[in-house]
């Protein structure tokens, strides 16, 4: 089966037919990890579990001061809203 490369804006696009993606088990949006052995392209599913990366995430957030300027300040209306 063939397909074309095409122009995705900065980067070219391979076209994936759907019968090849279904044999592969993955969908629009699957992780792939991608290498070039002998000249050929070879595209492997990446498995992931649940929660992947959500440590990382965590971390990242906590780390994040940029809204501690914000705490002191009271929205305005506060008082008329029912929590």
């Amino acid at each position: 089966m063939q397909t074309a490369l095409r122009k995705m804006g900065n980067s070219t696009g391979l076209i994936v037919p759907r019968t090849i993606l279904n044999a592969m088990g993955v969908t629009t949006g699957s992780a792939m990890e991608l290498r070039v052995e002998d000249g050929k392209l070879i595209a492997t599913p990446v498995e992931r579990t649940p929660r992947d990366g959500w440590a990382l995430a965590a971390q990242s957030v906590a780390e994040d001061r940029s809204a501690d300027e914000w705490q002191g300040f009271a929205s305005e209306g506060d008082a008329d809203l029912t929590w």
